[in-house]
């Protein structure tokens, strides 16, 4: 098969180097990619947003199927027009990507079909917003640009102050552009994280390996979000008895939603908070996690291609998705001051290959050299893959003492609360 990878991370990378182990792969392309993706792909100057070159290309080098990483894409249609090509996609339709193109919607079809979440109401009238949080108790409060934001349109204010100046910026100072026109003040949850990959084909939805993220730039998480820190999978706080919760409450209704309106086939991201009260939905993305990614590819035992042929026709079942018993940690290295700023062209040594070790390229680019440096705020994942938790934590950070750029940093701490509960044990 002939493939096209659209996007230019490190989750881009993991997915290419996985679909490159198929038996079926004959060429693969990438859109715009990276040095890490040029390995497996051939990379072609498209931005993930130009839509009508990206099916353009697809039509003239006899494209077989579509894997789309980034959601912009998925929002603004390029599923759709692929569809009325003939050309298979790993990606939702327009109408599915509004689960993550916009709060409200998501909000709303969570309602409709009693998925667990929390308390909200949106608003696009500044005053009617600030009116609603001046009647919520005192204590954190949760508001969200409804659109596209960057990754940086959530907002957990800590008191009336803060949440009344989110609303001044998004929909006063329009600080996120039309994304904030509309806002969604949430019920501040309490409780554990945790990523919920899972595979939709139209009908049916399996779900990945329970991962957990690290969002807080800071050891300890504290400090400013970012777009994740580092990941670790499995995570032994998704016990059996949740996911049997999950699947009731969540992904039953997900499936029914499938049948009665909801035009889906690709990666579904559900972001889940254990709270005491059970499991509730924080959000949907449309597509891989980042870098939740970077941690589930490794650990799949099965033709990633094969998943995404059957997603993309509707014939997918559980036992095309099947796991390594294993575990994998993933440590970001960013350049100092992300997630704020910071300084770039750096040329990165220690890339060499290990065995059951990944570096999956986040932020770089080749300079007039031919050296890889460091081009953007979270510049490599660097993965370890081991028996267990505690081994794949330490053998990923005894890796990374090898690879250096000018204004390395990474968190020292990533999977501390699950390290706690190992010892425990």
């Amino acid at each position: 098969m002939r493939i096209l990878l659209i996007g230019s991370g490190a989750r881009e990378h993991a997915l290419a180097w996985k679909l490159s182990l198929s038996p079926n792969l004959e060429k693969m392309y990438a859109a715009p990619g990276n040095p890490g993706i040029a390995e497996f792909a051939e990379l072609v100057d498209i931005e993930v947003n130009e839509i009508e070159q990206l099916v353009a290309f697809s039509k003239s080098t006899q494209i077989d199927l579509v894997a789309v990483g980034p959601e912009v894409p998925l929002v603004l249609g390029l599923a759709d027009r692929l569809k009325e090509e003939g050309i298979l996609c790993f990606g939702p339709a327009k109408a599915g990507a509004l689960l993550e193109g916009s709060k409200r919607f998501a909000k709303d079809f969570m309602k409709k079909y009693e998925i667990p979440t929390a308390n909200y109401a949106s608003f696009s009238d500044s005053s009617e917003a600030q009116s609603y949080i001046n009647a919520l108790p005192e204590g954190p409060i949760v508001v969200k640009a409804d659109g596209l934001a960057q990754g940086k349109g959530v907002i957990v204010a800590e008191n009336h102050k803060e949440a009344l100046e989110a609303i001044q910026n998004m929909i006063g100072d329009q600080c996120f552009g039309s994304a904030g026109s509309e806002v969604v003040i949430e019920e501040f949850l309490t409780g554990e994280e945790v990523s919920l990959l899972t595979f939709v084909d139209g009908k049916s939805i399996i779900p990945m390996l329970p991962v957990q993220d690290h969002k807080r730039i800071g050891d300890g998480d504290v400090g400013l979000n970012t777009g994740g820190m580092g990941t670790y999978s499995p995570t032994s706080v998704y016990t059996p008895e949740i996911a049997k919760m999950v699947e009731a409450q969540i992904i039953v209704p997900l499936e029914k939603a499938l049948q009665e309106e909801l035009d889906y086939c690709g990666c579904l991201y559900i972001g889940l908070m254990l709270t005491p009260n059970g499991p509730k939905v924080i959000e949907f993305n449309a597509r891989f996690g980042d870098p939740e990614t970077e941690v589930l590819m490794p650990l799949l035992e099965s033709d990633l291609l094969k998943i995404f042929c059957k997603c993309a026709t509707g014939t997918l079942v559980e036992d095309d998705v099947q796991w390594k018993n294993k575990s994998a940690v993933c440590v970001i290295m960013a350049s100092k001051g992300y997630p704020e700023t910071y300084q770039s062209g750096y040329e990165i040594t220690g890339l060499q290959k290990k065995e059951d070790f990944f570096i999956f390229h986040a932020g770089t680019k080749l300079d007039e050299n031919n050296e890889i440096v460091t081009s953007g705020g979270r510049v490599l994942a660097v993965v370890s893959v081991r028996e267990n938790f505690i081994a794949a934590k330490k053998a990923v950070y005894q890796h990374i003492e090898g690879i250096h750029f000018k204004n390395a940093y990474f968190r020292s701490d990533i999977g501390h609360r699950e390290e706690k509960r190992n010892l425990r044990k």
